[in-house]
């Protein structure tokens, strides 16, 4: 699965799931070599907490060659100075099935 449909599913699922926020990261190219992202899903969007984005909504917050390491559930709404982490670090295939996100 490429990229944007990959955020497209993950957005859909949390739309539904005002509790839980989902931490990507992995890594994008960048001139000759490739730079870390950190990447928040929360209630339908993708925010990047670590590069900028296009202001369009219907653009993928990611770009195709982005590559995805890891992937955290979170209790939401977030609280960085009481962050619970409730699942992972583990592939974001695991969180494809709205199971996974307990």
């Amino acid at each position: 699965m490429g990229v944007a449909p990959l955020l497209a599913a993950l957005e859909a699922i949390s739309r539904s799931r005002a509790d839980r926020a989902l931490r990507l990261r992995g890594s994008l190219p960048a001139g000759n070599g490739w730079e870390a992202f950190e990447l928040l899903i929360f209630r339908g969007f993708s925010s990047s907490v670590s590069h900028p984005t296009a202001f369009d909504p219907d653009q993928p917050a990611l770009p195709e060659a982005a590559r995805i390491a890891s992937a955290e559930l979170l209790q939401g709404p977030l609280d960085p100075a009481q962050e619970r982490l409730l699942a992972g670090p583990a592939s974001v295939e695991a969180f494809l099935d709205p199971a996974g996100w307990l």
